[in-house]
């Protein structure tokens, strides 16, 4: 096949987004394939590159200010008059068979998904993040920015959808009526080599932390619907039980209320904001961790995936059956605490800190667990077949 990805996001830009579609580029090629990415420029990253199988085309793009309402996003977008066109030649000169883009309120994805409607060429979309905000003025305005441009945007070629979990099924279906042809059910993929084989004490070098030292660490980047802020509320009482514990947040702090909500409670000496680090270092830091915990917007994310991998213990906000049809057992593959529910978030953090045997049998579980449904390989071959069922049909039609 002849696959055209698509996403705004794009390395070098970091994120989850950006990760997960280059992984996926790469592997599309390594497994024969013919693939182009499509993306915005982002910095000083080069207009035409190649990379292990493809080629990557930058077009030209601004950056919106870091906002609320965008979630405190550095987002690039391409639009321009002459964004149709330009588009056009590339994807013409390329001939897709099919078009996996990322990313529901792109500007790319939107223009793309219009060439595609043109041409006669299917479209897959992963949607990766809810338009949702903790706070009632922009939720209502990403709720009426859904509703009146988003949706209209989908209905205009209405793609396929890849649902990466129980959450995002009901974020789409509610969202998004009429707007998409067919649900895949596809979770989200991880790397288990990429997490594993950290060095524990280069972690805590970096951290200026003794070996000795409870450590909570906290993998991705803070926006709203990650916010840390109840890991931040749970503070006080962990720190009753386990006076010495740290937490560490590893990831570009998009909204910064945990920080001020640490300072009201007395604990800003007990958090370590580290801020990005090369995707290298992760492993380095999650060995150094007694526990993995961040907010996932009521779910569970690549970061809490490749932390299980690790064989990190996880205490996590999530329901059990997130991942329907698969199930999730408290205390067996991880900690759960009812969403929303701090105090259980707290009780479960102070458990999992203080029965290291205990969670030791949990990281190892949710390692078994990790890697026996989510390995990229898996997810890639997931993805190949979907889309070459599109394109065939696509071709027969």
């Amino acid at each position: 096949m002849r696959i055209a990805v698509v996403n705004n996001f794009f390395p070098p830009r970091v994120g989850g987004s950006s990760h997960l579609s280059h992984t996926l580029a790469t592997r599309y090629a390594q497994a024969g394939h013919k693939v182009l990415a499509v993306t915005a420029a982002y910095r000083d990253a080069p207009t035409f590159e190649a990379f292990d199988g493809g080629h990557i085309v930058r077009l030209p793009a601004f950056q919106i200010p870091e906002t609320p309402l965008a979630l405190n996003f550095d987002i690039s977008f391409a639009t321009r008059p002459s964004l149709p066109r330009r588009l056009a030649r590339i994807l013409d000169a390329f001939k897709p068979d099919v078009i996996h883009q990322h990313g529901q309120f792109f500007d790319l994805t939107w223009a793309s998904g219009l060439y595609a409607r043109r041409r006669g060429i299917p479209t897959l979309l992963s949607v990766h993040t809810r338009l949702e905000n903790p706070t009632a003025l922009y939720r209502g305005a990403l709720r009426y920015i859904d509703a009146c441009l988003v949706r209209p945007a989908l209905l205009a070629y209405r793609p396929n959808m890849v649902v990466m979990d129980r959450l995002m099924r009901s974020y789409i279906t509610e969202r998004y009526p009429g707007a998409y042809r067919e649900l895949f059910d596809i979770p989200v993929g991880i790397d288990p080599v990429a997490a594993a084989g950290g060095d524990g004490g280069v972690g805590r070098a970096k951290l200026g932390l003794e070996p000795d030292v409870p450590l909570i660490v906290s993998v991705g980047h803070v926006i709203p619907l990650r916010d840390r802020v109840a890991l931040v509320e749970a503070l006080p009482h962990v720190r009753r039980h386990i006076p010495q514990v740290k937490l560490a947040v590893i990831g570009e702090v998009y909204y910064d209320v945990f920080s001020r909500r640490a300072a009201e409670l007395g604990v800003s000496d007990s958090v370590i904001q580290v801020g990005p680090v090369p995707k290298a270092d992760v492993p380095h830091y999650l060995a150094a961790a007694w526990v993995e915990s961040h907010e996932q917007g009521y779910g569970l994310g690549t970061a809490t995936l490749e932390a299980m991998a690790a064989g990190v213990p996880v205490v996590a906000a999530a329901r059990p059956d997130n991942f329907a049809p698969l199930a999730l057992t408290d205390r067996r593959e991880l900690f759960l605490a009812p969403p929303g529910d701090t105090p259980a978030l707290a009780a479960a953090l102070t458990e999992a800190l203080s029965n290291r045997a205990l969670a030791g049998q949990v990281g190892l579980a949710g390692q078994e667990f990790a890697l026996a449904h989510f390995t990229l390989d898996a997810v890639t071959n997931q993805h190949l077949d979907v889309l070459g069922e599109l394109a065939k049909e696509a071709s027969t039609a």
